[in-house]
């Protein structure tokens, strides 16, 4: 399930056609059949050219008679092969893709069904003609449970913080998002989807989601966008950076708003990500098109507030959505400036790969339209684990205890929001 902007809900299901990617191969998989091929460490390039390949629903035209819709991840590690050391990205799926075989879409005065079959759209016809059916009960976190999660690993946190103050101080770079992992038990399991129904109500999102595609399950509710692409090539970009909690007092929301416009380190984080949208905007949208449309807005996220900006432009004639998704993946947001010596900082100072954190979950049609969720503040499983992950973007002006209690404020957008199975 993926909400777009406007309120518009589109649920997927069913798997006609899948596609998958690693550093050195492409697998897609429809009708019982399997394909495989090289990617000469080109993953985006094949996956792309996958999807462009998808042949119309056969005898089902919708209103352009001709795109596929598509639903997938990028996993953060795409990162080093587009913009780093591609040894690095490891030998994990860096890109999934689904076409389903029935996709839901849900405003607020209609509901659309689409399905490779009439079997499908009856099936979901009928389940939607359901009355809604009794909520199970879940195990919900108390507040001094959910500050012990938050908690995990602060200490370790902080002394990274310090090791980048100090590459950044020396040169190296000039900002970088550090991350924690916060490991969840492996008992209770977690719900994702009663996960997602309670955070969705408590946060306020650009974007959310909720999956089990590809080997990961997620629950979350995305601040920002990696990209939008419409069909007549607009593409924009929403970096936001700078940080302040957003409580329930408003005269001290107020007074965390002022701090966070005047506050020089948040300004100085701001401005160096959306200098560098700009130009990773610019190398492939038409000469002159690129503007910054909003700058240093303050927009509400859950249980934070953060300083918000949005670059356009117009992709040039040669240029399509997946040449922006390689300029702008991953969100500056989630990496730091310079692009590439925030990578290889994050190397050193982070334990272990991301995966889906700081990557991309994204909605897209093979008419060229994307759009693409940053992925932060979510609930993450794969295997037999599951857990949270926040980040903050430090500067030579930063503070470990500062950095640390960013990450916390975070984390409180999905924490107290975790749902345990109870059987």
């Amino acid at each position: 399930m993926y909400e777009s902007e406007g309120g518009v809900w589109h649920f997927a299901a069913g798997s006609d056609v899948s596609v998958t990617a690693d550093a050195t191969g492409i697998t897609a998989r429809a009708a019982g059949r399997t394909w495989s091929s090289r990617t000469q460490r080109r993953p985006l390039t094949a996956f792309a050219d996958a999807l462009a390949a998808l042949p119309p629903v056969s005898g089902l035209p919708d209103e352009s008679g001709e795109e596929r819709r598509f639903y997938g991840w990028a996993a953060f590690e795409l990162a080093h092969l587009l913009h780093a050391d591609p040894a690095t990205a490891g030998d994990r799926p860096l890109l999934h893709a689904l076409i389903p075989s029935v996709e839901v879409t849900l405003t607020g005065d209609s509901t659309v069904i689409r399905a490779v079959d009439e079997a499908w759209a009856r099936k979901v016809a009928d389940l939607l003609a359901e009355p809604a059916a009794e909520q199970t009960p879940h195990d919900e976190p108390a507040r001094d449970r959910t500050e012990d999660v938050i908690a995990v690993g602060t200490a370790a946190y902080g002394r990274a913080v310090s090791r980048t103050v100090r590459d950044i101080r020396a040169g190296l770079l000039e900002k970088a998002v550090v991350s924690r992992q916060v490991p969840l038990p492996a008992e209770p399991r977690p719900d994702f989807p009663a996960t997602y129904l309670a955070g969705r109500r408590a946060n306020t999102p650009a974007r959310s989601y909720v999956l089990d595609l590809g080997g990961y399950r997620a629950a979350g509710f995305s601040p920002e966008t990696v990209l939008e692409v419409e069909d007549d090539g607009r593409v924009s970009t929403q970096p936001l950076a700078g940080t302040r909690a957003l409580g329930a007092d408003p005269a001290e929301n107020e007074r965390r708003r002022a701090e966070l416009l005047s506050d020089p380190k948040e300004i100085h984080e701001h401005a160096v990500s959306v200098r560098l949208a700009w130009e990773e905007m610019a190398a492939v949208c038409r000469p002159g098109s690129v503007v910054v449309e909003e700058y240093m807005a303050v927009r509400p996220r859950g249980s934070v507030q953060h300083l918000a900006s949005r670059v356009t432009g117009r992709l040039r004639p040669d240029a399509g959505p997946w040449d922006a998704f390689a300029s702008l993946f991953p969100a500056i947001t989630a990496t730091g400036v310079s692009k590439r010596a925030a990578l290889q900082a994050l190397a050193r100072h982070e334990e272990g790969p991301r995966g889906l954190y700081g990557g991309a979950v994204f909605r897209g049609s093979t008419s060229g339209a994307l759009d693409a969720a940053l992925v932060l503040r979510t609930l993450i499983g794969a295997g037999d684990e599951a857990w949270l992950r926040a980040g903050a973007g430090v500067t030579a002006q930063s503070s470990p205890e500062r950095e640390t209690e960013e990450t916390c404020e975070k984390l409180r957008s999905v924490a107290p929001y975790l749902r345990f199975s109870l059987t």
